[in-house]
């Protein structure tokens, strides 16, 4: 803690990284063999050239050695600074400049960069000499998003823009931010300024036009005055400087530009502004590779390219072709041709566009197939056995790091197929900036915590729920529900109770979700729980309320989000969990992993969210922040992956990358192709610019050219494979499902393809055992355990298990833990808890009805009393607390003994009973009705004087039993107590009222629990109040007992209930009373722990008859 309590996370240690610097001389790489077309590219001096190159052609190797080509030239080499390489994204930069600099062998690098990284040294190198000094800061997409949210909403509290009314509501929400973020990106991506766009709105009429336009212009100007920069603004910035600056053009003498396919308008005036008709400029695309327009890039700057950089002689730019694939052989590539389809593409000429699309393989083998399952729980499962067929396949294994799974959308499909694959055994990356931080299962529960700490409005009975069974609690939801089901049980009656007293209506007790977010606000409410099996629930559930609180102290005293979010994160067992599992090897371990990945992401992305503020903004503008980034894919969160691992990744994010199998799953139709219309409400699609830079409209992408791209990313998935290519569907048996296949497959199958089907509908699924450690163990472990099983087919399964058990993995401990039969439940032998279930020094706790339980069935006591395993409490038990409630009341004279005021009593409270069916209730009405006049008809037969009503008593005895003598306490409380005044004694009686069934005759004369009331009053269990009567002083002994049976008539037509008397029991003699062997018995049985079942008549009716050993229907556990 620091010197104001707040939390501190740990420094990291000074100088724990040293590095040296490697003078030795690289290992010289040989020069590749280049293909006559590549060759045609590397050899190119002077001018544009465009280079159509599909999938696995060998483009990065031909850009390689065109670069090398340039540095080494033996006629006019170029120096490094005349050489400039341009790319997209970090990855396949880093790529390019490690293989450059293996061929040169090290020295001064060409610029390799990506266009923006280029564009913003380029704006440093060319801006004002004050911005060099403090540059503006970049936003990512997700923060550019949050900005524009907050920035709409600030303008419309403060009625800075003008939003026509029927957009006033939309202004707040996230749909409307991204469609004002998309139509900005617009703007500045054509070199527009918002004003253009206020203009040509009011041209047009459109006030959405005109109001987004004067929002732009508030928005550059707050961006400009804080210092920051979204990524359309910077390249904007970078081209607008550069076409100011001739010196620039001709500065490099060779340029190279990988995916021009992917260019936006802004790169391709970037590029115009830095080379002339001399410079070697080679660009490689390819149109059927152009999926991201939804990023702002235009296939048109490609199409385009032969006019827009024509050669020194003026004519179109040169056309190279790579067609020879070394990726797959020609199943996989005929299999694409056919996706792809003879679709023109603009003005390119059609005989290269035909050689683009079918290249020569170099090898002849690949696998393609079609996967049609039933449903997607069938499809997971299918893909899993895929994958672990592949990897463990003895001929040709094919490690993790070697497969791939492919989807349309990370959002709706990676989480759900990431759980499916790792339940199944199957090692999965998802790699960080898939997802949005936000939605990470590691991030959501400590987001969620950080925000009914900053705002404990935010507490609802949904988010009290999510964070008590989440991992900073780890309640298991079925626990929660009993923890506060037993807190409204103890609520119900005791308003019940009180309401009766004070002849009031009873309040209703309060709803399930009103306790679950008191226990988190006031944990003292879980003291009333008993102790129990959810006193564990109990204290997870009392220790993140403690948590909760003192966060909410460091947060009240000024402290960052990062030392809030550190302090939820460390005060919980949580992060030594997930270290013992990152430790440890298997699916868990990578679970693990990724989570502390993503807990030191959000506690990074704090920090950052402090540095790029002036000053403390607060806790809950930085999980506003958070939540509203919509956008997985921040190059911010880009992250190494590890290697033994498939990679599960959106089709979008595969483009570049290429593995052995790849599975394209979930493969639907209105999902792929996905061709709703986008950005509909502002249409920033419609948003064009003329030659001059004027803005005007143009018309929108058509259904065609939508599943045009559609198309072109369902084949960038296909091509990402080397040998085996399986592609998903769901196709449901029921037409009305609305699951079918996507129209791209019948494409794909041609008539070479094979479909197979697999899930319930289909013949012959092929969907067998899984593929797992735990699935062989759990065949072994069937066959081994079947009493029908042979002989030795049950002792080979017995060698087997043996086998799998010594297995281990490299930190010692088992491999599969379910192979040994020392962990098989039935077969341990009897545990010693190591703590006494009652402290041997003291006294055994007994009741009346403990005594009867214990006597009745050991183990049926142990079961409901100690491990409260007993079902909710009933109807039953409510209706009996009313009528002992309404008895109290009338016994002591609090209400009078008539029963239209009785009636009235129960009326106000029946309803709290909750009774399942409304026709029970009223008949159970009827019955209470009954009870109540049989009780006052037995009320006023009473001539004996009244001790007291539901007089609780703590009565320590001594009581003799057949294997010593035991001390007892006896707790209880009696319904009603009598006494009756005789010449040498007072003798005490007391009355049960029995609400439930009778009892046997045969049994009342030792029925336990009307003796241990008996055994109390014979020590002094009600001396104190016979004392504040004013009778005799004479002594008090026991005068007998009885059982009122409230639901039965008294025999022969006698008015009342049925009450059958117990003959009063004489204490003192030396032989032990009768009622002393069951009270010693059963304090011998908790001693000892000995719970056994004893069968009987009462097991019909017994909760746990189906575990219980002494019944056919709950046989043991195992049958060896």
């Amino acid at each position: 803690m620091t010197s104001d309590g707040a939390p501190r996370r740990p420094a990291a240690e000074s100088g724990a990284l040293r590095l040296v610097l490697n003078r030795s001389t690289p290992p010289e790489v040989g020069a590749p063999v280049l293909d006559d077309d590549q060759s045609l590219v590397a050899a190119h001096r002077r001018g544009p050239m465009l280079v159509l190159a599909g999938p696995g052609t060998g483009k990065t190797t031909t850009l390689v050695e065109s670069v090398v080509a340039r540095l080494v030239d033996p006629v006019d080499p170029l120096r490094a600074d005349q050489v400039l390489v341009l790319t997209f994204g970090r990855r396949a930069a880093g790529e390019l400049r490690a293989r450059v600099t293996t061929r040169i062998g090290g020295g001064v690098m060409p610029t390799i960069a990506t266009f923006h990284s280029f564009a913003y040294a380029l704006m440093r190198q060319l801006g004002p000499a004050d911005e060099f000094l403090s540059p503006p800061r970049l936003l990512s997409g997700p923060e550019q998003q949050a900005r524009v949210r907050d920035l709409m909403a600030g303008s419309v509290s403060d009625g800075r823009s003008a939003w026509t009314a029927d957009l006033q509501e939309a202004v707040r929400t996230r749909g409307f931010a991204d469609e004002v973020r998309a139509l900005i990106a617009r703007v500045r991506g054509l070199g527009l300024e918002g004003v253009d766009l206020e203009r040509l709105g009011e041209h047009l009429g459109d006030a959405a036009w005109q109001s987004v336009g004067a929002f732009a212009e508030e928005y550059l100007q707050v961006s400009d005055a804080e210092g920051v920069l979204d990524y359309t603004e910077m390249m904007l910035r970078s081209v607008l400087l550069a076409e100011r600056t001739p010196s620039l053009r001709g500065r490099y003498r060779a340029v190279f530009v990988d995916e021009y396919q992917d260019t936006d308008p802004l790169q391709v005036r970037l590029l115009q502004a830095l080379v002339t008709t001399e410079t070697t400029l080679v660009v490689v695309g390819d149109p059927d590779q152009a999926i991201y327009s939804f990023r702002g890039a235009d296939v048109r700057g490609l199409l385009r390219f032969r006019e827009q950089f024509a050669t020194p002689d003026g004519t179109p730019a040169p056309i190279a072709v790579l067609s020879t694939t070394r990726r797959f052989g020609t199943a996989i590539r005929d299999a694409a041709t056919r996706v792809i389809g003879t679709a023109s593409v603009g003005a390119l000429p059609s005989a290269q566009v035909r050689q683009l699309r079918s290249p020569a393989c170099i090898s002849e083998g690949g696998e393609v197939e079609i996967v049609l399952c039933d449903d997607d729980r069938v499809q997971s499962a299918h893909i899993a056995d895929l994958l672990r067929r592949a990897a463990l396949d003895p001929a040709n294994p094919i490690a993790w790091s070697d497969m791939a799974v492919l989807v349309r959308s990370g959002s709706a499909s990676i989480p759900a197929l990431r759980r499916a694959l790792v339940a199944a055994g199957v090692p999965v990356e998802v790699a960080g900036d898939e997802i949005p931080l936000a939605r990470e299962s590691a991030v959501a529960p400590l987001l969620l915590a950080a925000s009914v700490v900053a705002e404990p409005s935010r507490l609802t009975p949904e988010a009290a729920e999510a964070l008590i069974t989440s991992p900073l609690a780890g309640v298991d939801p079925s626990d929660l529900r009993r923890v506060v089901r037993a807190l409204r049980r103890i609520e119900r009656d005791t308003l019940a109770v009180e309401a009766l007293a004070l002849g009031e209506v009873p309040l209703r007790p309060r709803g399930s979700g009103d306790f679950t977010v008191e226990m988190l606000v006031d944990p003292s409410v879980l003291e009333a729980l008993p102790e129990g099996p959810l006193t564990d629930a109990a204290r997870a559930i009392r220790r993140l309320a403690q948590l909760l609180a003192a966060a909410r102290e460091v947060t009240d005293l000024g402290q960052t989000p990062a030392d809030v979010i550190w302090l939820l994160w460390s005060g919980t067992p949580w992060p030594r969990r997930l270290e013992r599992a990152a430790l440890s090897a298997g699916p868990s371990s990578r679970r693990a992993h990724a989570d502390l990945d993503a807990v030191v992401a959000l506690l990074d992305e704090a920090d950052r969210f402090i540095g790029r503020h002036d000053r403390f903004v607060g806790l809950a503008n930085f999980i506003d922040e958070l939540q509203s980034q919509e956008i997985p894919a921040s190059a911010l969160r880009e992250s190494a992956l590890r290697v033994d691992a498939v990679r599960l990744l959106t089709a979008h994010r595969s483009k570049g990358l290429e593995w052995r199998l790849v599975v394209v799953a979930g493969v639907q139709e209105e999902s792929w192709p996905d061709i709703r219309r986008r950005g509909s409400l502002l249409g920033a699609e419609t948003l064009g610019a003329s030659a001059a830079g004027r803005p005007e409209l143009v018309d929108p992408p058509s259904l065609a050219s939508l599943l045009a791209e559609e198309r072109r990313l369902f084949y960038v998935a296909c091509t990402r494979a080397r040998e085996r290519l399986v592609v998903t569907a769901v196709r449901s048996p029921d037409d009305e499902a609305g699951q079918q296949p996507s129209r791209f497959l019948s494409d794909l199958a041609g008539d070479s393809v094979p479909q197979i089907e697999v899930g319930r509908a289909a013949r012959g699924s092929v969907l067998g055992r899984p593929l797992t450690l735990e699935a062989v163990v759990a065949e072994l472990r069937a066959c081994l355990l079947e009493p029908s099983s042979p002989v030795g087919l049950r002792m080979a399964a017995a060698d087997r298990l043996a086998l799998v058990a010594d297995l281990r993995r490299p930190d010692g401990s088992a491999l599969v833990r379910s192979a040994d039969p020392s962990t098989w439940w039935g077969l341990l032998d009897v545990t010693d808890p190591g703590t006494a279930l009652r402290d041997p020094l003291a006294p055994v706790p007994l009741s009346g009805s403990s005594v009867s339980s214990i006597t009745q069935c050991a183990l049926q006591w142990f079961l409901e009393r100690e491990a409260q395993a007993q079902l909710p409490s009933s109807t039953a038990i409510g209706f009996g607390k009313l009528v002992h409630a309404v008895a109290d009341l009338v016994a002591r004279e609090q209400v009078p003994a008539d029963i239209e005021v009785l009636d009235g009593l129960l009326d106000r409270v029946w309803s709290q009973l909750g009774f399942e069916a409304p026709w029970f209730s009223a008949v159970e009405r009827v019955e209470a009705h009954q009870v109540l006049v049989r009780f006052l008809h037995w009320h006023a037969s009473r001539d004996r004087v009244l001790v007291g009503s539901e007089l609780s008593f703590v009565t320590p005895l001594v009581v003799r039993g057949a294997h010593g003598d035991h001390e007892v306490v006896l707790r209880g409380s009696m319904d009603i107590v009598e006494i009756e005044v005789g010449d040498h004694a007072l003798r005490v009686h007391v009355a049960d009222l029995k609400t439930g069934g009778s009892i046997a005759a045969k049994d009342l004369p030792e029925h336990p629990q009307l003796g241990v009331y008996q055994a109390a009053v014979a020590h002094g269990a009600v001396a104190e109040a016979i004392a504040t009567l004013g009778l005799p002083d004479l002594p008090v002994e026991s005068g007998g007992s009885s059982l009122v049976v409230l639901r039965a008539d008294a025999p022969r037509g006698a008015a009342g209930p049925k009450v059958l008397e117990q003959a009063a029991i004489t204490f003192g003699s030396d032989d032990p009373a009768w009622i002393e062997l069951p009270l010693a018995a059963a304090a011998d049985v908790i001693r000892s722990e000995r719970f056994w079942a004893s069968p009987g008549s009462h097991c019909d009716l017994c909760a746990f008859r189906w575990q219980c050993p002494s019944q056919a229907s709950g046989g043991p556990v195992v049958d060896l």
